[in-house]
Formats: C-alpha cells, structure tokens, sequence
C-alpha cells in the first residue's frame, strides 16, 4: 500500500498573503510543514499541490529546490488538484495536511494513518478531527483513492470540490469513517498560522523550544509553563472544515 502526504499550498490566502513562503526559523514555514510531514512513520512520499496561478511559481521552486515533488492544479476545485497529485504519484492512500501548520507532530500523524490501517472493515477516511482531540493545526486526515475518486467524481457543490474532503464525511452511510486519536489534549488551541500575529507566536514558539522536530508533549510542557507565550495562543471556537481548508494553503 503506497501512503503519499499531500500538502496543499498556495500564495493567495486572502487573510494572510504569501504566509507560506515566511521565515520560520531559518527556513520558510511551507519547509517546516513538509519536514516534519516527511518525518512520519509510513509515508512514502511527500507531494505539494499548488495552483497554476503564476503566484504561486514561488511554492513550486522552494518545494523542488527543497527536494518535494509538486503537482499544480486549479484554485477553486482543490479536490481535482488532489486526485491529480494522487494519481500522478500512484497513490493507493492519501495523507492530507496544509502548508500553514507549523507545529503537525510525526508521531500524530502516524497516529491517524495507524488508525486508518488498522480499521476492520477497512475505512474509507481517518481523521483526528472527526472528534477533535489535539490543538487545531495538528490535524490530520487519510483517505483511500478509492474514496477520493468517488468523491471526485460524484461532488457537485463548488464547496466539496473546494474543501477536499466534506462530501467524504458527511455521509457515513456510504463511507467508512475511523476517528484517530486518544484522550483530549487541548483541543482548545489553535496552533496554525491563519494571521501575521500567529506567525510571531510560531517563531517565539520554535526559538523557545529549539529543534525543529519537537512534538505536542513538549508544545504542552512550554505552553502550560509559559503564560506569557499561551497568552498568544488564546483559546477560540475550533472551526469546520469548511470554514478552514481555503485559506488553510
């Protein structure tokens, strides 16, 4: 079974422009993404889908220069950009995370996909956000390319198509669904960069920690020492799929 992680990015976001390509350490955010995606147990292969927009040229050469594969596809129908990635890399499971999530753990990742294979019957999508468990920003789904490809063909809302993954969830009555993830861990965080102030947290955040593999155990242990820090990071409403995967590039 070939596991391939795609990582969807682009330069548009409205909120927070061209947030992919910061500095984050040393280094852009979108690489600190790719990075620890890469580092998660069963993963075969880490894959940028962008757009064809010319803006985005930019995340098509630090992701090749960095040593990523990237496929470029549509704006809008970001479900067709992903089955595009999947098929051109032969995917039989898809890994599905975003270029603005700075602090994804490999472990968690693992994690969802362990979920996903271990499920009998088989599952369709595993998620750890099905029931929320970890801060926002450490979500992660899996999907089989059989469950993508009839989403793909069978989607016709413009808001399935743009969000990858609803028209699989929503209906458990067609698709296998697994909720990865054990015992709640903050889930009231939000630890993702959607705004220029979540990035100065991200940077104060890796400066604290040093290293740049860290997971939520040591994420946790700062935050709960450091109220200065966590003070940054104030508990929100944890929003849908819908309302995040757009700007979540």
């Amino acid at each position: 079974m070939r596991i391939v992680a795609i990582v969807q990015a682009r330069m548009g976001s409205t909120r927070y422009p061209g947030k992919s390509l910061h500095d984050l350490d040393g280094t852009t955010l979108m690489e600190r993404v790719l990075a620890r995606v890469s580092a998660a147990a069963r993963i075969d292969e880490v894959v940028v889908a962008t757009t064809t927009q010319p803006g985005d040229d930019a995340i098509e050469a630090v992701a090749r220069a960095a040593g990523y594969a990237v496929v470029r596809g549509s704006v809008e129908d970001v479900l067709d950009r992903y089955v595009a990635a999947a098929r051109a890399h032969r995917a039989d499971v898809v890994v599905r995370n975003t270029a603005d999530e700075p602090f994804l753990d490999p472990a968690i990742i693992h994690e969802a996909i362990a979920a996903f294979e271990d499920a009998d019957p088989p599952a369709d999508y595993a998620s750890n956000n099905l029931r929320p468990v970890y801060p926002e920003g450490l979500d992660t789904e899996v999907i089989s390319i059989e469950a993508l490809q009839r989403a793909h063909r069978d989607a016709t809302l413009a808001s399935d198509r743009e969000h990858v993954t609803p028209f699989v969830w929503r209906q458990p009555d067609r698709f296998r669904l697994v909720a990865a993830g054990g015992e709640p861990v903050h889930p009231e965080w939000r630890l993702t960069v959607d705004y220029p102030q979540d990035l100065v947290f991200a940077r104060a955040v890796y400066e604290a920690i040093g290293g740049s593999l860290f997971g939520l155990p040591e994420i946790v242990a700062l935050l709960e020492s450091r109220p200065d820090l966590l003070a940054m990071c104030p508990a929100v409403p944890r929003r849908e799929g819908y309302e995040r995967s757009r700007e979540a590039e």
